[in-house]
């Protein structure tokens, strides 16, 4: 989901503008007012006005593009493998890449003649990852990795949108549907819906790296905020609630890092 998130999932705003919910067999994606907030000519006329005002945006956009389209494919291709999918997961993973498909048509649409093309994928990653569209916990592994890299690409590039708040303000609300889709699939794993670096669930360790930050907002430590007697009472357990309370950003290069081996052609 992804900057994976960012203004990648602008085109969210499609969806949720035709449906209220995202059903998923426990409703995690449930999508509140995001199509009350704003519609696909909002979306169109705030980032023509970002493009204008800053090259940044494209550049940022792009990088978002790319993440869907390796997104996208992954879910098309998922959905289309035979026996695969489980049918109790069957509707999530189906409305998860309508969403993709959606990103990608609304950024190439905004990007016009400056957006990318589509790069080649290798979704084992050079055989790192074998038989991800026959072996269902090979797949959750990898979409597993995409979402939760997606939601910390997000954080990554969103300074460079803030200088203009209406895209900041969309970009924000959008992530917010997006970092569900990632709980979605970590909930389909038995995992705990939050990101940790104890608990990656076989993702590569470079996905999670940095989470357990106690330091936020330039260098606040959410540790002198919690009351001493309740810390008293249970240090440790606190003390990991807290590093895991928040996403942490990853740069532009961190990511690549991750989903490059899935690259097989960078786009030019």
């Amino acid at each position: 989901m992804n900057l994976f998130t960012i203004l990648s999932d602008i085109e969210k705003v499609n969806a949720e503008a035709s449906e209220r919910f995202l059903f998923s067999r426990r409703k995690l994606l449930k999508t509140t007012s995001m199509a009350a907030l704003a519609t696909p000519a909002f979306f169109a006329a705030t980032v023509n006005k970002a493009f204008a005002a800053d090259a940044d945006v494209v550049e940022v956009l792009n990088f978002a593009l790319t993440l869907e389209y390796l997104e996208a494919e992954f879910y098309k291709k998922g959905n289309m493998a035979a026996n695969l999918i489980p049918q109790s997961d069957k509707q999530v993973f189906m409305k998860i890449a309508e969403h993709e498909k959606q990103h990608v048509e609304f950024l190439k649409s905004q990007l016009g003649d400056k957006a990318k093309p589509m790069p080649e994928f290798d979704f084992t990653a050079n055989g790192m990852f074998p038989d991800p569209f026959t072996n269902y916990p090979v797949f959750l592994t990898l979409s597993q990795a995409f979402e939760d890299t997606g939601v910390r690409a997000y954080k990554g590039q969103a300074p460079k949108l803030k200088d203009d708040k209406a895209v900041l303000l969309a970009a924000l609300k959008i992530h917010s549907v997006e970092a569900r889709h990632a709980a979605e699939i970590r909930l389909i794993r038995q995992l705990r819906v939050w990101t940790s670096e104890q608990e990656t669930g076989g993702v590569p360790a470079a996905v999670y790296k940095g989470e357990n930050e106690t330091h936020h907002h330039d260098g606040i430590d959410l540790m002198t905020l919690v009351d001493e007697h309740f810390y008293s009472m249970n240090g440790s357990a606190v003390e990991l609630i807290v590093r895991e309370s928040f996403d942490e950003p990853l740069t532009k290069e961190e990511v690549m890092a991750i989903a490059g081996p899935f690259i097989k052609s960078m786009m030019p």
